[in-house]
């Protein structure tokens, strides 16, 4: 049979640190709904298994407890069961038992129970939802010995992280590679790390449909799955249907065709302007190639749907040119020559730095902007 795998959709998520365009990341988070239900249908797909972690919160507000529902009331074609994960655990009077009595569309199926479901004629899914945030076991150790017919079609369901490898996410529980081979799976669905990772032919992490940072995953992805019975390795493909795409770029500045090249090379790439960029700056530049800088970036911000700019690593040599520009001779010029006088010095802390750096290239601004109007 076919289905899609897919994870940590996390409705709910906060973005505060992306400022006014907060909204646009929580609205994206809906919109994978959209795009993996519009995959289904083309694929002629008829079950889509979330491998936990549907929300971020445990007590959502009620509007975002029934947003992913309506989205996926409205393909009433696809089947979607839904894994607690760490994030949205099962418990008492907790989120699933508010899902229950919101409506529940009903291709919607909440797994809450260790037990085999039959999805299809022939075809379980094997889930093992989470009743806590931590849980030091193996909550796929059950599968070993759950009853299915002979020759039925066995995948498993899970969300945390295996065993022999760096965990990559949040759910402390670990979970054994080797599942499979043990109880008899045709594949392994996996939750909790926000890449999309083969661990082995049948046991993989879905990602996340729609990434939250940089240097984790350029795209959001889904799984489509082909698994098959008799002992065969499943089918996998990887299908994107993230709105963003995050990025992480380094670059040296030190002269105004450095700046010039940067602002070339990001213009070209082709998510504008569906673009999270973080830019990490190195290297060492003048006040003037400072301020093309500056005027440069706040153009990419407004190209970009978010820029991030890390320049911890982009020291500021002033030169004459600038100091004359600052102040031929007077009190600005002689402020500026002692923070200048600062920077020379080997012993200077590295905060102190930024700090001088930033207070020099504040008074070069300001200096320059006063001769410009």
């Amino acid at each position: 049979m076919r289905f899609i795998h897919t994870a940590d959709w996390q409705i709910g998520k906060v973005f505060k640190r992306f400022g006014d365009r907060e909204a646009l990341f929580r609205d994206a988070r809906l919109a994978a709904i959209d795009a993996i239900g519009e995959l289904a249908i083309r694929e002629r797909i008829e079950h889509v298994l979330v491998a936990g972690d549907i929300y971020d919160v445990q007590t959502p507000l009620p509007t975002t407890l029934r947003a992913p529902l309506e989205r996926m009331r409205r393909f009433e074609r696809v089947s979607w069961w839904l894994l607690p994960g760490n994030h949205d655990p099962h418990r008492p009077k907790g989120i699933w038992e508010q899902i229950a009595g919101a409506d529940l569309p009903a291709n919607v199926r909440p797994l809450l129970t260790p037990e085999p479901v039959e999805i299809e004629t022939g075809a379980f899914v094997l889930p093992s939802p989470l009743t806590r945030r931590a849980d030091s076991s193996d909550l796929t150790a059950w599968m070993n010995d759950a009853p299915t017919p002979p020759g039925a079609l066995r995948l498993g369901l899970a969300h945390g992280s295996v065993t022999g490898f760096d965990s990559e996410g949040e759910a402390s529980n670990l979970i054994d590679p080797t599942r499979p081979e043990r109880a008899g799976l045709a594949y392994l669905a996996l939750g909790d790390w926000h890449r999309t990772l083969r661990i082995n032919d049948r046991v993989w992490y879905a990602g996340t449909p729609e990434p939250d940072r940089v240097d984790s995953q350029e795209y959001g992805k889904v799984l489509v799955v082909e698994a098959n019975g008799a002992g065969e390795n499943p089918s996998v493909r990887e299908e994107v249907v993230g709105r963003y795409r995050w990025l992480s770029m380094t670059s040296a500045v030190s002269d105004e065709q450095s700046v010039a090249d940067l602002e070339e090379r990001v213009r070209a790439m082709s998510a504008l302007p569906a673009l999270v960029l973080r830019l990490r700056l190195s290297g060492a530049a003048s006040l003037a190639v400072r301020r093309q800088l500056s005027t440069i970036t706040a153009r990419l911000e407004a190209a970009v749907c978010h820029l991030d700019i890390d320049d911890a690593a982009l020291r500021t040599r002033p030169t004459l040119e600038d100091l004359e520009q600052i102040d031929f001779d007077g009190a600005l010029r002689r402020v500026a020559e002692t923070l200048q006088q600062r920077l020379a010095d080997p012993t200077l802390p590295v905060d102190e730095i930024a700090v001088t750096e930033d207070a020099l290239i504040k008074l070069y601004l300001l200096v320059a902007e006063g001769a410009g109007a």
